[in-house]
Formats: C-alpha cells, sequence, structure tokens
C-alpha cells in the first residue's frame, strides 16, 4: 500500500475564491480537486493521501472535510488553525471530531506557549511544522505529541555539500522518539535546479543524512503535490524518486516509509 501524506486541495474559482496560490503561479493556480491527484495517484499505485491545508481561512478545513465525506481516498486533512487564536480551543473541538481531521500544520510559534500544543496532544492530534529550535522545544516539552517535520527537514539538495548547521539540528530533532520526517519536497523545494534531476544518486547524500537520523521507523512519504509540478516533473517522477531511494534500504523499508510509518502518527481510520 502506498499512501500520499502530502497533498494540498484547493479551487480558486469558487465564489469566495482561494488565499493560496497567488494567481501569479501559473503552474499550480489551477482548480485541484481530488478528482486531479486522483488521476495522477492511482495508476502509480498510490491508495490514498493525506491532505494538508495552505489556506488561513477556518473555514476551508470544513470544505476540505466535507470533499473527505464523499472521497474515500481522502484518509486525513491537516488542518490550518493558529494555535495564538483565542478561538483556536473551539476550533480545534469542532474540527477534531470529524475522524479525518488528523492534526494542525505550523509556521511561526511563540516560544512559550504550549497550551494549544498540550490541547493537540491531549486530542491524540499531530502536528506537521518546519525544523527549527523551536520545534526541539516543543519535542522536549510535548513527548507524546507526534511532531511531522515537512519537506526533507529542509535540508538543501542542489548538489552542494550540506549545511552542517543543518544537519546538526536535523540529528538533535530526531534525538527525540515523537518526531517524524517527511520524505517530501525533495524536486520543488530542496532542488532549484530546473527541471529537477530524476537520478537518485543526485538526492542520495542528503537523504541519508535524513535516514542515518529518523531510520526506517520515522520517514514518511509525501508528494508536494501540485508544488510538486513547480519541479518541471510529473507526479510519476516524484514517487518514482522516493520509491528508487527507499529501494536501496532494507526490504523492510517499503512498506514503513509508504504507508505504516503514517498509520502510525496520523492515524487515519480505514475508509
Amino acid at each position: 500500500m502506498i499512501v500520499d501524506t502530502h497533498i494540498h486541495l484547493y479551487d480558486p474559482r469558487r465564489p469566495e475564491g482561494a488565499p493560496w496560490p497567488d494567481p501569479d503561479d501559473t503552474v499550480i493556480y489551477l482548480t485541484t480537486l481530488p478528482d486531479r491527484c486522483i488521476e495522477r495517484a492511482k495508476p502509480v499505485g498510490v491508495e490514498g493521501a493525506v491532505v494538508v491545508e495552505c489556506s488561513e481561512w477556518v473555514e476551508d478545513n470544513q470544505w476540505v472535510l466535507d470533499l473527505a465525506d464523499n472521497e474515500p481516498f481522502i484518509l486525513g486533512l491537516v488542518g490550518n488553525l493558529d494555535i495564538h487564536d483565542e478561538r483556536f480551543g473551539d476550533h480545534i473541538d469542532r474540527f477534531s471530531k470529524h475522524p479525518v481531521f488528523r492534526g494542525i500544520r505550523a509556521h511561526m510559534w511563540k516560544p512559550d506557549d504550549f497550551d494549544g500544543l498540550r490541547k493537540l496532544s491531549d486530542l491524540d492530534l499531530s502536528l506537521d511544522l518546519s525544523l527549527n529550535e523551536l520545534t526541539l522545544s516543543i519535542a522536549k516539552e510535548l513527548p507524546d505529541l507526534r511532531i511531522i517535520i515537512n519537506h526533507c527537514a529542509g535540508i538543501k539538495m542542489d548538489g552542494d555539500d550540506p549545511e552542517p548547521d543543518a544537519v546538526d539540528l536535523v540529528r538533535r530533532a530526531a534525538e527525540h522518539p515523537n518526531v517524524f520526517c517527511k520524505l517530501s519536497g525533495m524536486m520543488d523545494l530542496r532542488c532549484t535546479i530546473r527541471p529537477a534531476p530524476t537520478e537518485v544518486d543526485h538526492y542520495a547524500r542528503y537523504l541519508d543524512i535524513l535516514w542515518d537520523a529518523f531510520s526506517e521507523d520515522r520517514m514518511i512519504f509525501g508528494s508536494d503535490w501540485p508544488v510538486s509540478d513547480r519541479s518541471d516533473r510529473s507526479y510519476a517522477d516524484v514517487l518514482k524518486l522516493a520509491q528508487d531511494y527507499v529501494s536501496t534500504k532494507p526490504a523492510s523499508a517499503e512498506a514503513k516509509v509508504f504507508s505504516e510509518n503514517a498509520r502510525r502518527v496520523y492515524k487515519w481510520q480505514d475508509r
């Protein structure tokens, strides 16, 4: 089974529009509903996906949940809610009642504010975020909160030597057993060469940093589609790169990276 843990859905043609992506982004500024993903994902063996919400509009969380009610391909939603909003508690109570709602994503945090994050942990939800020093503080303060670092933890993959500080941060993050890492964004975010290389050898030395830190037990696959289209490569290319890399590891890694670890961290229900 293959599950894609990082796709985006949105419809800028709605009457109210959409706050993301930017209309100038001609590559991805398209109506992007489940059918667009399914027609790319299912032919290459992907059986379900987790949606990661980019919109900051609270009701867009409900919009995805409504789509999921009619589309079992959507296994989970990582919502987008402001944890510092005075209504955060009400919002998380509301959305967490829906079985597809599996956690939230975050961009910036106040270092001393953990109340909202504790509520996530208490509700057995997860937290997606980028890797920085604050990530380590959260992981230490809330060891029961499942934390997913997005897009290869920010490791640049353009051909230069990896930055020592970034490598050190990855290793320190991995010391916390509640922290996972997404094998995602390789072609579109971490690599800026266009079209992005498809050869696994270009990426392997960077990915090995993550693998050595998190191992096969805490790495999970995500395509970052349709943002991945900015790489001038197809959905199939993105998946194949991840598969080619994981195929160089022990046979036990495939099932873990492409489904089992994601089930552990997001705890979706079979649909």
